[in-house]
Order: structure tokens, then sequence, then C-alpha cells
């Protein structure tokens, strides 16, 4: 079989960029696009290695290098494509100047006398790109059997939906681990970790060895690791790691790298939510494995929206107006509540808010689909409470103060998910984890009356689901004699069916694909079923909170002085100043 690399090429690219682009909301998210691209790349390759007279087709190359380059907002010369064309250096130019005569490729001047320049795809050749993968990711859905729903295709490209519909029980191993003792955990005390320590006995019975698990609220938990850091061997085998602490701790040597873990134990990272997975990446190293990845929401009221016909919020005003007009404090409700007790919790949301209007705490580059986070040196480490996205940020949290219940300023992540579930409020921002307060008991005023929107926008952002949750690691001073074992029962505990067993326990927190696929899990709960789509649609994002290192300080600079002003001790204006010269100082002193 040949496959040709002739002029025909830059004709059907023509055709195709003639067509029109999928309708919004069909198109692939930006992670979904990096598989696409891959998966094409993929099947080209096996082609050539197995198929006879096959050659290389120099004008897809060179359209996957701009591609992915374009979409994670890398440089591209005229070098470098030409190298990615898979022929000769001289063809491959030519190939180049042909696409540049038919449109498909830009030249942007670099320097003031235009002999330096970088390539980028037209929107043409974009348009064309994303109809092309609209479809192919139609044909692959309907060959594995997976729903459509009209033109679109319902799941997402790379998710490994096939491995179980339903899945089943874990399996207990066929050998014990080899540890001597029990396996030690340290966790966070929340609802994905209680319903770990309900299945202790399960799954000491499927790892074949005992489990002994002890639990820290978020501030102690943090403490311990680098208390624990400093032991000349770690106390504990597993650890479960706020996805903030990721960048501090790989820097510190609190974690050791599991990059051979994840690939001795096949686990399987194309199931993972992207925003979950790439949050525990520092410097091209893997942290940690997802266990929960956890969205924050808007839970809004449905049956209170209805009675006064007002729509969900899907901007900061439209949220702002809603809360005015369901505040009732003479028949006892409040309009929202939120994280805004002093340290942590607050630091939280100003750091959440601050993505909602369309800004990272810290000067991140911009993609199209919000910001990377994946190279956190430099000046990428200056923080950002000097822009007038925080400046409308810190006038929001003022505003949220009139239509919040007066105990708002000690009301952390539990208060304000009972505060919403006993109908003290009609909003709440809350992660999805605790949503079984309301969803598994029928006597709470907000069960089966709740609807998840993301976070309303501010002007110059659009709306977003930040992420939290937690990630298993190994310590890095963990004793080497446990470290097979342990990755062993790492790879168990964030496992697929594992998962799914901590859910039917009470946790509403899921890392991959596969298990809010489950039928039987959607049926549970809609703060997941919520959760799936809007990974689907590309919204779960996790460079709100970046895995840099010091961003613990930062969130807690942020959440005693926002605290001072939200009690008016301080203008927003002192504030927002004070954050900045702090936070500058704190971030400078580790790129020193």
């Amino acid at each position: 079989m040949r496959t040709a690399d002739a002029p025909l090429a830059p004709e059907a690219l023509r055709s195709s960029a003639r067509q029109p682009a999928p309708a919004a909301g069909r198109t692939l998210t930006r992670h979904e696009m990096l598989r696409f691209l891959g998966f094409i790349e993929e099947m080209q390759s096996e082609g050539a290695h197995v198929l006879p007279l096959s050659t290389p087709d120099s004008y897809l190359h060179i359209t996957i290098h701009l591609m992915r380059n374009h979409i994670e907002g890398k440089l591209t010369t005229i070098s470098t494509l030409a190298m990615a064309a898979r022929v000769p250096y001289a063809t491959a130019v030519r190939r180049i100047r042909e696409m540049q005569d038919e449109g498909l490729i830009h030249q942007r001047p670099r320097t003031k006398s235009g002999k330096s320049f970088s390539l980028h795809p037209s929107p043409g050749l974009i348009d064309a790109w994303h109809s092309y993968a609209h479809r192919i990711k139609l044909v692959v859905g309907r060959t594995i059997g997976l729903s459509e729903q009209g033109e679109g295709a319902d799941y997402y490209f790379g998710g490994s939906y096939l491995k179980a519909r339903i899945i089943p029980l874990p399996a207990v191993h066929t050998e014990r681990l080899k540890l001597v003792g029990p396996l030690r955990l340290l966790v966070h005390a929340d609802p994905t970790f209680m319903a770990m320590d309900t299945l202790k006995r399960q799954l000491e019975n499927v790892l074949g060895a005992s489990v002994r698990a002890r639990a820290l609220s978020i501030d102690r938990l943090r403490l311990e690791m680098l208390e624990n850091a400093a032991a000349p061997v770690s106390a504990y085998d597993i650890m479960a790691v706020d996805l903030p602490w990721v960048g501090e701790f790989a820097e510190q040597g609190v974690l050791g790298p599991l990059d051979e873990v994840v690939a001795s134990e096949g686990i399987n990272r194309s199931d993972f939510h992207p925003a979950g997975w790439n949050g525990a990446v520092y410097k091209g190293q893997l942290y940690g494995v997802p266990i929960q990845t956890t969205p924050e929401l808007l839970a809004y009221r449905t049956d209170l929206f209805e009675a006064e016909g007002i729509d969900p919020p899907t901007t900061t005003d439209a949220l702002l107006a809603a809360a005015r007009t369901l505040h009732r404090p003479d028949r006892g409700v409040r309009g929202i509540a939120w994280n805004a007790a002093r340290g942590t919790p607050l630091g939280h949301t100003v750091l959440m808010l601050m993505g909602a209007f369309g800004r990272p705490a810290l000067n991140l580059p911009r993609l199209e689909d919000g910001f990377d986070a994946t190279d956190l040196t430099g000046e990428r480490l200056r923080p950002m409470f000097d822009t007038p996205e925080a400046a409308e940020m810190a006038d929001f949290l003022m505003r949220l103060m009139e239509v919040s219940p007066r105990n708002i300023l000690s009301m952390s992540w539990y208060e304000r998910v009972v505060a919403y579930g006993d109908g003290d409020v009609a909003m709440a921002y809350t992660y999805t984890l605790l949503a079984p307060y309301f969803e598994n008991d029928p006597s709470r005023p907000a069960h089966a009356r709740t609807g998840f929107v993301p976070h309303p926008a501010g002007p110059h952002g659009h709306p977003i689901a930040p992420v939290g949750g937690y990630v298993l690691s190994m310590a890095a001073n963990l004793a080497p004699e446990r470290r097979d074992a342990v990755g062993k029962a790492l790879a168990l505990l964030t496992s697929a069916e594992v998962s799914k067993l901590y859910i039917t326990s009470g946790s509403r927190a899921c890392p991959r694909f596969s298990v809010t696929a489950d039928p039987e899990v959607r049926a549970l709960s809609p703060a997941l079923a919520s959760m799936d789509t809007m990974a689907r649609q590309g919204l779960l994002q996790y460079w709100p909170r970046p895995p840099a290192p010091q961003l613990a300080g930062v969130i807690e600079i942020c959440g005693h002085l926002f605290h001072d002003m939200l009690r008016g001790l301080v203008s927003p204006r002192d504030a927002l100043a004070a954050v900045q010269s702090r936070t500058e100082a704190l971030m400078l002193s580790r790129t020193d």
C-alpha cells in the first residue's frame, strides 16, 4: 500500500478548510485535541512500520506539529517545522511554502527587520482540523459503541470508557504485599478518606496487608508532612497531598517522583481527568496519582430559582442579582455561603475567584482555554494582585458580604455545605466532595432540589470549575525496601474499581472518566454527573491554584489580609497592595 504525499494534499486541506467548523459545544477541548493529535500521529507511525511501500505524509506531519505548538503556545520556526515533516529538508521546506501559498500557514515577524519569524496555523487550517477531529471522534465513538447526541459525541476522547461500563468489585491480589508491618497512610479527614476507613477490612483483604491510617485537618496534615520529611526514614508509606502543595513538596524533597510506579504498575493516565493529573506534575515529573478530583461548583436551589423565575447564574453580576432576590433574612434564608474563615479557607476562595475573574494569582501565560501552569519559574511566579481583575475580585467579595450569613467570616468548607443543605442559604460555592450531606438525606431542604453550575465569570473571565482534591504520594525518604510494595498499593488504592467503592461508600470525588461513566455511579449523584459533563467541556481547570512552590504561603497571606478587608479594618485598595507586596517578597525569596 502506498500513502500519497503528492500535490493532492494541499487541495484536501483546502477542501477541509471550506467546511464549517463544528458547532459550539461539539469541539474538542485543549487536552482532547492534544490526545487526538497524538492518536493520529501514532496511527501514521504504525502504518509506516507495518504497511508495505508506506511513505510519510509530510503535509500531515507538518500540520500536526504546527497545531500542537499552537495549542501549547510554543514557538514554531521553519527549521523545527521542516524537521517534523519526516522527509528531506529541502522537500519539507517546499511543502511548507506550498501550504503558505495556499493560505494554510501564516508567518509572523519576530523582529523589526522581519528576518526572523514564527509560523502559525491559519484560522482556516485550525477550523479544518477541528472539523476533522470532531468527525473522527464521532467515527471512533460509533465503532466502540459509545453514545451520540445529535451530531455530538458524548464522551471524552482518550478516556477509558471501555474498561468497564459497570465497574466490578476489585479483585483480591493472589500474592500478599511484601511489607513488614501495616501499610501506613497519612490522609485528610474528609469524606473520601472516611470512606476508605469504612472500607478498611475490604481493602486489607484485597491488598493482603493490614492498613493503618492517620487522618488530620488540612493545616495539620501539611505540617505533619513537612515534619516527616525531616526524619531519616518516613513514618508513612502513602500520603494524601493537596494539589496546591505539590510544587512546594517536590522542591523541598518531601515527595518522590512516581513516573516509574506509573510505568511498572500500568496506571492508565488517559483515564484520569487532565486537570487532576496535570495538577500533580511539577517540572515534568509526576508526584501523585489522583484519588479524588473534586471541582468547586456553585450549588443552587432549583425550587427557589424556579419560583422567582431566575436562571442559573453564569456571571458574577447575575450571581449577585440572584442572591439579592433570594436574600430573605426575615424568612431565615440568606443569599449565599462561601469560604470566608480567616486563613486557609478564605485564601482558597481568593485564588479560585481570581480565576473566575480571568486572571490567575500568578503571572501565567494565557492559552486559548485558560492559562499554562506547566512552567512555574522566573517571571511566571510574580503575583498578580495589582491587576484590574484582582480589584474586581476584591469588590465582588465585599458585595458578597451583603447577601451572606452573619457568621460568614467563620465559615469554611463544612459549614458552608451545612448552611446550604439545611436551607439557610439559597446558593453555596462547594466541592462535589461534600454533596452527600444533602444528596443522601431526604430530610434536607436541598435534597433533590439542587443544580450545579461552574463558577460564574467576572467581566474578563469565563465560567470555570476550579479543581481541588488530593493525590496519593510516596515520601522521598520512604525506606527503599518498602517502595515496590507501596507502589503496588498506591496503584490499587487509586484504581477504577476502588474509586467506585469510595463513591458507593459516601465520597463524591471522582478522578476517572471510566468511573463517572459507570451507570451505577451516575445514578448516585447529580454532582458527579455535572462534574463529568464539565470535564468533557474542558471547564475543569487547575491553574487557579497552580502547584507552585510557596503557593501555600500565598494562600495564607490572602486568607489573613483579605479577612481584615472583609472585617472593615482595611480598604480593598490597601488590602490588595499589602497582599501584592507580601506575596512578591515571598515568591522572590524562592527565585533568588
